[in-house]
């Protein structure tokens, strides 16, 4: 019995619902904000379409995972490399675990790059970082920012001028349906995204037990892994979430269905655009500033500037902290085992 790679694939498994758990219900946030969805149903559409995001995009196209896979390298002698993914993997449990605690919507993707960024440096110091991959997280950061927040905000404006005589009535209805249908896009993408990003370091964890061969620049991923990785996240989705709605589509902005359509929107388009180069961007990040970008359109004290500055405190600390715990916890897990 391989107890290695037992350990790993659990870890894995353990990460991915986690992050359907807490990570994953920004996507429909604004939809139940707005009353579009009620929780339930939102959560259960979520449930469908993380899994459909992560399936067939990873099928079609799967830079996300390659470039998640090749950030670090845990090569090392007998043992080490397991033990230090493994470790990344339980530092990362951790930290999004008190994030969901205190109703944080932390991001999954930044604490994911963290892990595996600190846990490596245990093993091999900055040589075992890639930093060519590692610059497509910055990209990424910045992308995320500016096409979140920008496209809230110009979003919102067109969505004003071009509806500016139709019925109030009419609009709602039109954009009830639109925010439904940018709900599920977001679930979808959130699967491809971060499906992806675990994905990634689940076949590193083959890779560490012999089970597992790169091909070029990266791995061909089995069908029944991207099927487990799915149904993992799809379970984790359906767990819970609640807590995370509140914060991102309640108390941060108070949304109506028009500004939760170009929200869902403009956090889609980025996605998409995202996933298809290969750029891992953060799903909490994309929504969150593109929430921040609708309610500064209408005036900038319509967006509770606290609720932002817990959030940014948040993702300020995921790399430092998430890559710290790692850190440690690898060089504890390699003492000990």
């Amino acid at each position: 019995m391989n107890i290695a790679l037992i350990v790993t694939v659990t870890l894995v498994m353990g990460v991915i619902f986690v992050n359907g758990w807490t990570d994953a219900p920004n996507a429909i946030a604004t939809a139940v904000s707005t009353r579009v969805l009620k929780p339930n149903v939102a959560i259960w559409m979520a449930v469908v379409m993380n899994f459909l995001g992560a399936l067939v995009m990873t099928f079609f196209n799967a830079q996300v995972a390659e470039t998640i896979s090749n950030i670090v390298s845990f090569d090392a002698q007998g043992n080490a490399s397991q033990v230090a993914l493994a470790a990344a993997l339980f530092s990362i449990v951790v930290w999004s675990v008190a994030a969901w605690y205190f109703g944080i919507p932390t991001s999954e993707s930044h604490a994911l790059i963290a892990g595996l960024t600190g846990s490596a440096m245990a093993l091999g110091g900055l040589g075992a970082v890639n930093g060519t991959e590692w610059t497509k997280v910055l990209v990424g950061l910045v992308v995320s920012t500016v096409m979140g927040f920008g496209g809230g905000f110009l979003v919102t404006k067109l969505i004003v001028i071009l509806f500016k005589n139709v019925a109030r009535r009419t609009a709602n209805k039109v954009f009830t349906y639109g925010q439904a249908f940018g709900a599920a896009a977001n679930a979808f993408l959130h699967g491809a995204q971060d499906g992806q990003k675990f994905m990634g370091v689940f076949m590193l964890g083959l890779y560490y037990n012999n089970l597992a061969e790169k091909s070029g620049s990266g791995f061909i991923i089995p069908i029944w892994v991207m099927a487990l990785c799915s149904v993992t996240m799809g379970f984790g989705t359906s767990v819970g979430g609640m807590r995370i709605i509140k914060s991102v589509g309640m108390d941060m902005v108070k949304l109506e269905r028009y500004q939760g359509f170009a929200a869902d929107l403009s956090t889609a388009i980025c996605l998409f655009a995202a996933s298809i180069f290969g750029i891992p961007v953060s799903t909490t990040h994309t929504k969150t500033t593109a929430i921040m970008g609708v309610g500064a359109s209408k005036r900038v004290s319509s967006v509770d500037w606290r609720i932002v500055k817990d959030m940014l405190i948040a993702w300020i600390l995921t790399f430092p902290g998430c890559g710290i715990i790692a850190f440690v916890m690898a060089k504890l897990f390699i003492a000990v085992f």
